[in-house]
């Protein structure tokens, strides 16, 4: 065999490798990622948020549907769901199941685009070559799956205000519609929260830029989103080739600051489309949020451009 008949098929042998593991292993290498966030009032005890996004449920996914439940072990003080919740129409039941030991906890959530439309096929490169077009798939149940959780306990926060008392802390909450359908009407929550809250909390769940700058500019400490998968597939020392959305790569997930005030965290999700069921060098994943103080005296920073997080590996 020649040198260039061996540099083929090894790298034939590499790539069905890379396959097999993105498919079969990673994409169910459940991962708890965690992080302090100084976002609080001064002198306001921590705070434990659990940010979960994008599962992309289809029934019989037990694995995950454990995995999921078994976060309630953590306690939580309050659980962030920022959509994507389905990939099925018969899903709900599964959603349900596993969050049901997360909805004894206080809970909020937005809806993305997987949660009112199915997925459908897609070529790859459509991600490399961004279009403002969009196709949508098979209606989903949503409104069950909203009323199954609002049953439970847990508030809604689409374009509406919610105040929570979460154990003593003051938590102020406003989200907005899924930006990547072109759903978001921040004019229907814009203003600021208001009032004394010890936490300005905003929702959404692609994290666009617009969205984001309008919640900066309101004031709010935090803002929540989910829909980039941190990339699904992401190049070691690379980081995220793409992020579907207009927010920067070195963004995909984790926290970073949004202006001189904001902090954003993106979750990479826990699931992906049936029809794309790969992940590498970014395992599924919830993040365990711990909110402290602000520092009394804060460094002067500059408000533009944002600085982008660490994790760009």
């Amino acid at each position: 065999m020649n040198s260039w008949a061996r540099f083929v098929l090894g790298a034939i042998t590499t790539g069905a490798a890379t396959i097999a593991y993105a498919a079969g292993v990673e994409r169910r290498r459940w991962t708890l990622r965690e992080a302090t966030l100084p976002v609080l009032a001064p002198g306001t005890r921590p705070l434990r948020i659990l940010h979960v996004s994008d599962l992309h449920m289809m029934p019989g996914q037990a694995s995950k549907q454990r995995w999921v439940a078994e976060l309630a072990a953590l306690e939580p003080d309050l659980v962030v769901n920022t959509g994507d919740n389905l990939s099925h129409a018969r899903a709900v039941p599964s959603v349900v199941a596993a969050l049901g030991p997360l909805l004894e906890r206080p809970g909020l959530f937005v809806f993305g685009s997987n949660d009112y439309f199915g997925p459908t096929p897609k070529n790859p490169l459509r991600y490399l070559r961004p279009t403002e077009r969009r196709i949508h798939g098979e209606p989903l149940p949503w409104r069950d799956l909203r009323a199954a959780l609002i049953e439970r306990g847990w508030a809604d926060a689409t374009h509406t205000r919610v105040a929570l008392d979460v154990d003593g802390i003051r938590v102020a909450t406003a989200g907005v519609d899924d930006p990547h359908l072109g759903l978001d009407r921040y004019e229907r929550i814009a203003g600021g929260p208001g009032g004394d809250a010890d936490l300005r909390l905003g929702l959404t769940h692609s994290p666009e830029p617009r969205v984001l700058d309008a919640f900066a500019a309101d004031g709010y400490d935090l803002v929540l989103a989910g829909h980039t998968h941190g990339g699904q597939v992401r190049v070691p020392g690379v980081g995220a080739l793409v992020t579907n959305c207009g927010l920067d790569r070195s963004r995909a997930r984790g926290a970073s600051r949004w202006g001189a005030h904001t902090w954003l965290h993106v979750s990479a999700g826990l699931g992906t489309s049936p029809f794309a069921p790969v992940r590498f060098a970014c395992p599924p994943e919830a993040g365990l949020l711990t909110l402290v103080p602000r520092p009394t005296r804060p460094r002067a920073r500059k408000t533009t451009p944002a600085s982008a997080a660490a994790d760009v590996g």
